[in-house]
């Protein structure tokens, strides 16, 4: 296990943030117990990281961009993943998880290539054509509203270590045990306020309030980010 900052009071509760923006403030005040850091660039996945990582941005004094990464979806599926690829266009395939689904390498291409796709368009829709901030010799603070195989968060991972930043940090309001371990094995830091065990695992439960961000919420919260 990498290291890690929880929070002793939060672990192993559920329900413990009322939404992502006080997940956020909860989140910024725990990064805020560590020494201080140094050139400081907030990177959000969006959509549900967008709150959460404004919020950090607002109580680090840095400023705010975003890690687009996108599921590459199994066929068939709306919702489960077998890889990621990232606004730069890298891919992170779960192996052992593509193995056991038995699909075909022209089957992971198409959906490599649709990924891509998508993941394109939402960069530029979130972006307005700006161009992502540089990230050599910044101390990057990478959030996301959650973990939970944490696979997503480890591609976000690959494609900025490309960038040569002094630091990642990985900031999260919760997670896993099973992923916090994982994921922080390949983050200089990460901390998370409210780390569970057990058999199960959901995101959402430790929000009092939860739904899914659509496009139109995200470029709201951008519009409120100088």
């Amino acid at each position: 296990m990498g290291d890690i900052t929880d929070n002793p009071r939060l672990r192993e509760r559920r329900y413990v943030f009322e939404d992502r923006h006080d997940a956020g403030r909860q989140l910024g005040a725990l990064i805020k117990t560590r020494p201080a850091i140094r050139d400081p660039l907030v990177l959000a996945v969006p959509a549900g990281g967008v709150p959460v990582g404004r919020e950090v941005a607002a109580a680090l004094g840095a400023p705010l961009s975003l890690a687009v990464v996108r599921k590459i979806r199994v066929p068939g599926s709306t919702e489960s993943g077998f890889g990621d690829v990232t606004w730069d266009g890298q891919v992170l395939i779960n192996e052992p998880l593509r193995a056991a689904l038995g699909l075909s390498a022209r089957e992971v291409d198409a959906a490599v290539a649709q990924t891509r796709k998508n993941v394109s368009a939402r960069v530029a829709l979130f972006s307005g054509g700006r161009p992502l901030p540089a990230m050599e010799g910044k101390t990057v603070i990478l959030t996301d509203d959650g973990l939970a195989s944490g696979f997503t968060m480890l591609a976000a991972i690959q494609g900025i270590r490309l960038r040569n930043p002094a630091r990642l940090i990985v900031a999260i309001p919760t997670a896993s045990a099973t992923s916090a371990a994982l994921v922080s094995r390949h983050a200089d830091h990460l901390v998370c306020p409210n780390i569970r065990s057990g058999r199960t695992f959901a995101v959402a439960e430790a929000y009092r309030e939860w739904y899914d961000l659509d496009d139109r919420e995200v470029l709201e919260e951008l519009a409120g980010v100088p």
